[in-house]
């Protein structure tokens, strides 16, 4: 290890100022003006912010949807990218969520894991850097997001008005280093014609990332249909009941998120089988025609004439995340993520010709890119050698379908850190959010000496 120790000496401070920014409820909320997310996550990026001064670094707030600290000189940025806000509490808490409290070797709070601790981290990594008078040949950035959380456009706000990094990494997801993080591409349908079939409603789904695990239908047909559904359904994943002439059917199956669909057991594709197996796509409308024909259980695109793969990334997915009947409405949400190789637009192009074929209206409701860096790339080497001088163990390589900070870069980070894949989880969205204090100042350590490897390489 070339200098990653150096931050040890830090250990009580880098509590004490972790302890301020987590007793700060950063959630994003309503924006108010000048603070594009709210009032407490404004405070929080002025709280990090504040502590940079205290430290005597340089910062920049970029109307407090991002700011930094920063050392050194030069003409190219090498940026480690964290966030300030937060997901709200919820209940069940052993301990207060605002309130730092070391327990059994464990600090529990909410952010302590994503990503107020290693926002901190990333701070007194700057410090050390600065106070050992080290020197680089670029601008090393400590960059604070404050609305991540929310999948804002704070990173993009803060590169219009700076540079983007030459290389860097983001400390939000776990270790080793994540190269590539597949396209993310969301598709709405609409069927413009409404069902006049026996559909009354159709609902499913709480958002468009995630796999159903519930889905209710309710429906008009005769007693003969109902008693075909009935003996059609398996009581394991459906129940079948009937009043006033309207029959409506609940499917059960298993959430999961959308990136990774196949741990699921997605409801609503469940639901749609079953009403195509009984009814005609008249009785049904185009909607659920289509989505039983072209998606049905799938999560791999075949049935859409899309399904693909790359040796970087692996094969597409698909999740049905929403569908949407009522009167005055039809509509669904597909969820897609492609691998990093691969390009949007062949992909769209066959989903259209396809709800063209059932008169559906599809379109682009949002699109994220895909990040690739390739494995033989210096910043991967770097990030190893820092890595492995800490750890004496080898980082491996992989690839996400989920997001990271890292797509806010123009491809030139990645994520690495700040959790171990022998760790059990963090809660990070749950409540009693919590980091192993051992394993917390290992992840300190690798990260300054990333940073310093990659400023004086």
């Amino acid at each position: 290890m070339k200098f990653g120790h150096e931050i040890l000496k830090y250990r009580e401070e880098i509590l004490r100022d972790l302890e301020r920014l987590v007793a700060i409820p950063s959630v994003c909320t309503e924006p108010l003006p000048g603070k594009p997310f709210g009032e407490s996550s404004a405070d929080a990026l002025a709280c990090i912010l504040d502590i940079a001064g205290e430290l005597g670094l340089e910062t920049d707030n970029t109307g407090n949807y991002a700011g930094d600290a920063h050392y050194g000189t030069g003409t190219e940025y090498i940026d480690v990218l964290t966030h300030v806000d937060v997901v709200p509490a919820g209940d069940g808490w052993d301990t207060p969520p605002f309130s730092l409290t070391e327990r059994d070797g464990f600090l529990f709070g909410r952010g302590v894991a994503d990503n107020k601790g290693p926002a901190i981290i990333a701070l007194y990594c700057l410090k050390a850097l600065k106070d050992a008078g080290v020197k680089g040949n670029y601008v090393l950035r400590t960059v604070f997001g404050a609305g991540e959380e929310i999948a804002s456009d704070d990173l993009t706000h803060y590169y219009s008005e700076h540079p983007y990094p030459v290389m860097g990494f983001t400390p939000d997801c776990s270790y080793g280093i994540c190269h590539s993080e597949k396209g993310i591409l969301r598709v709405d349908f609409h069927d413009p014609m409404m069902p006049s079939g026996c559909i009354r409603s159709f609902q499913a789904g709480l958002a468009v990332n995630a796999v159903p695990a519930n889905a209710e239908a309710k429906l008009v047909c005769t007693q003969e249909l109902h008693q075909k559904l009935l003996d059609t359904a398996d009581q394991e994943h459906f129940t079948v009941s009937r009043k006033d002439g309207v029959t409506t059917v609940t499917a059960r199956g298993r959430a999961a998120h959308g990136a990774e669909p196949e741990l699921g057991l997605n409801a609503a594709s469940l639901l749609l089988r079953l009403l195509s197996q009984i009814f005609t796509r008249e009785e049904t409308g185009n909607l659920i025609a289509f989505l039983a024909d072209c998606i049905s259980m799938e999560y791999n695109g075949t049935l859409l004439g899309i399904a693909m793969k790359d040796e970087p990334s692996g094969p597409l997915t698909l999740n049905l995340g929403l569908v949407d009947i009522r009167e005055g409405n039809a509509s669904a949400s597909i969820d897609i993520r492609y691998p990093v190789t691969k390009e949007k637009d062949p992909i769209m192009d066959a989903i259209s010709a396809k709800a063209d074929s059932y008169q559906l209206k599809a379109t682009i409701a949002n699109h994220d890119a895909p990040l690739y860096i390739p494995k033989d790339h210096p910043l991967i080497g770097l990030l190893q050698e820092a890595y492995q001088s800490v750890m004496n163990e080898p980082c491996n390589v992989f690839s996400t379908g989920g997001g990271t900070y890292a797509r806010g870069t123009n491809n030139k980070t990645v994520a690495f850190g700040p959790v171990f894949p022998f760790e059990p989880s963090t809660n990070a969205h749950n409540c009693n959010e919590h980091l192993n204090l051992e394993n917390f100042f290992l992840h300190a350590q690798i990260c300054l000496e990333a940073m310093y490897l990659m400023f004086t390489r």
